[in-house]
């Protein structure tokens, strides 16, 4: 039972070094969404196609590039990609807009 315990507790120690590391939404940007979003709209850092998006609110960003909308597929095409970093990313691509 030792064992099992100290294994949670890696485990969640790890779980929590992960996380940590998700917040950088600039670099969640550039492995996972710079191959369309510096080349199709909205582009990256243009704040005229970003406008009305920004308008709707950051949840309602959140929820289309998890659920995907027009030709973005569900999460920008990154099944595994975790809620908090999509945010991440939505965060840093409206910063890059303002």
């Amino acid at each position: 039972m030792k064992n099992l315990s100290g294994l949670v507790i890696a485990f969640a120690l790890l779980m929590t070094a992960v996380s940590g590391a998700a917040a950088d939404g600039k670099q969640i940007y550039a492995q996972n969404c710079a191959g369309c979003h510096n080349g199709l709209s909205p582009k990256l850092g243009d704040k005229a196609a970003w406008e009305p998006r920004i308008k709707r609110g950051l949840d309602a960003l959140v929820d289309s590039a998890i659920k995907g909308k027009g030709g973005m597929p569900p999460r920008g095409g990154h099944i595994a990609l975790p809620d908090d970093d999509i945010k991440a990313a939505v965060e840093y691509m409206v910063s890059q807009a303002r």
